[in-house]
């Protein structure tokens, strides 16, 4: 059969041809318009039902496939037919560009469904996450790229925080955060690093190792071969990659090291220094006080603040002040033996932390008792609430020096408590707390001693401290005064009073053997 030319149609039936139809107007019909070859056409293809392009040609080398009628163009004369043979001169393999103007939603393109090897371009599933939405103050929806909240998805290794990661970053910033003793007191806000990792790893094990030494001696060697091995010049390296957690961490180990050897009481940037300690560690020691902020930080304050750790892991997340009331508390770097009892150092310092957990009572009336007037109603309940916490932190004082006084000790364990003693170093924080309150140091201590026993304070505790001391003032000056108030005042510090000789009295049950109760010496 011949073509079929045809000028202008217009039929409400079907259209059944079995030659090309060949048409240079529109082509309206309402009924189903088949036929086995192309249809060029110059104009739009108008059917209100259902267009069936039959078509043994090159224009779709398969079985017949719809064609939506909604206002489809049909291929004009010169326009080369849809295939997915490549066109002369063309390499296979390479894609050939489709329309300008991509087709409407919902709507395929003139050459009907892609084949599976020419896929239509799509937007491509990104292996990212996707991104969350970010509600802000205006009510604004701001979607923030993958790549700005990398900083949760980074690896272990360079990761903030790590023993042996990168540098920090937002990690560290809520430690610049203005310090609230009312949340846990002067504990840390996390618990304390058990191990250290990488490099670090040799930090920790001098520190043990110099814990059990026999004496000052063995300490002092362990130090002097790890600088002949360049491993202290290696850790002074990685020192500002340290988190502060961590940072805080390795300069418990430095202070066990130090008084191990004899040196707690020396600046390690002194020039005369160099002439006591060995030159490698000093750096080391100035490097980790440089990043936390701190230079006296060999005292109790970081050997037992900073050196405990619950003997089993808690089903669940508690405040680490109640972590460390009720849950049994094991030393992460022993002044004793491994599986041989507890000393009376490691003792002490668990009984100083303890202390401390439950001195967090004594942090909160305090921060009540600042501002007030001595004659504002609620000054002497806070003053009885005082007292009674203060009989408890005796209380439990006494309770511990029962298993203290039977823990063994060794001569290298008093020494090292002597020297600590001898600088002022043993003083517990929530006792500093309780004396900026109710200001019995200004008065039993020589002048300047206060401020000797808060050196070993890190600056923002040292910080608070001070502000007790300025908005406490009023209600110091009930000591001057007669009636109820004044004499709650006066009991006050008569339980401070008393708490500090139970105290020192433990210290001493733990620097050297007494056959006498701590009651008597009480």
């Amino acid at each position: 059969m011949g073509d079929t030319a045809i000028t202008k149609t217009t039929t409400a039936g079907p259209v059944t041809a079995a030659g090309p139809v060949t048409t240079a107007e529109p082509v309206t019909t309402a009924g189903p318009v088949k036929t086995t070859e192309p249809v060029p056409t110059a104009g739009p293809v108008k059917t209100t039902g259902p267009a069936t392009v039959t078509t043994a040609g090159p224009g779709a080398p398969g079985s017949s496939r719809p064609a939506h009628a909604a206002a489809l163009p049909a291929a004009s004369p010169g326009a080369s037919p849809a295939t997915t043979e490549p066109a002369p001169g063309i390499p296979p393999g390479v894609g050939i560009p489709g329309p300008a103007t991509p087709p409407g939603p919902g709507i395929p393109s003139a050459a009907g469904p892609p084949s599976p090897t020419s896929a239509p371009a799509a937007t491509p599933t990104s292996p990212l996450p996707t991104p969350r939405r970010v509600t802000g103050s205006a009510g604004a929806e701001e979607t923030a790229p993958p790549v700005a909240r990398e900083s949760k998805g980074q690896s272990a290794a360079a990761r903030p925080g790590r023993a042996d990661g990168g540098p920090d970053g937002p990690a560290d910033a809520a430690t610049t955060a203005p310090h609230d003793p009312c949340a846990h007191g002067f504990l840390p806000e996390r618990p304390p690093v058990r191990s250290l990792i990488g490099t670090w790893t040799r930090l920790d094990a001098m520190a043990r190792a110099a814990a059990v030494a026999p004496d000052r001696g063995a300490a002092v060697a362990l130090v002097e071969r790890a600088h002949r091995a360049d491993e202290l010049a290696a850790l002074r390296q990685r020192v500002s990659r340290l988190s502060l957690r961590n940072a805080e961490a390795a300069a418990m180990r430095i202070a066990v090291i130090a008084v191990s050897c004899g040196w707690c009481g020396i600046d390690p940037q002194a020039p005369a220094a160099r002439e006591v300690a060995d030159e490698a560690f000093l750096d080391l020691w100035a490097a980790i006080a440089h990043r936390i902020g701190h230079d006296q930080f060999v005292a109790l304050p970081t050997l037992a603040l900073h050196n405990w750790a619950p003997e089993r892991k808690p089903r669940r997340h508690i405040p680490i002040d109640q972590l460390a009331r009720t849950e049994t508390l094991v030393p992460i770097v022993r002044w004793a033996p491994e599986g041989q009892p507890l000393s009376r150092l490691d003792r002490l310092m668990l009984a100083a932390t303890r202390l401390e957990a439950h001195g967090i009572w004594l942090f909160r009336l305090a921060e009540t008792l600042a501002g007030r007037s001595p004659d504002d109603s609620s000054t002497p309940t806070a003053l009885r609430r005082l007292v009674r916490v203060q009989h408890a932190l005796r209380a439990q004082l006494l309770a511990e020096a029962a298993e203290l006084s039977a823990a063994p000790a060794t001569p290298q364990q008093r020494a090292v408590l002597g020297a600590l003693a001898g600088q002022g170093a043993l003083e517990p924080p929530v006792l500093q707390a309780a004396d900026a309150v109710l200001g019995i140091g200004a008065r039993r201590l020589r002048e300047g001693r206060r401020q000797l026993l808060r050196r070993h304070l890190p600056a923002q505790h040292r910080a608070w401290l001070s502000a007790m001391d300025r908005h406490c003032a009023p209600v110091r000056t009930l000591a001057h005064r007669g009636g109820p108030d004044a004499a709650v005042y006066r009991e006050a510090q008569e339980s401070l009073i008393a708490l500090r000789r139970t105290y020192t009295a433990l210290v001493q049950a733990a620097a050297r053997p007494t056959g006498a109760p701590l009651t008597r010496a009480a």
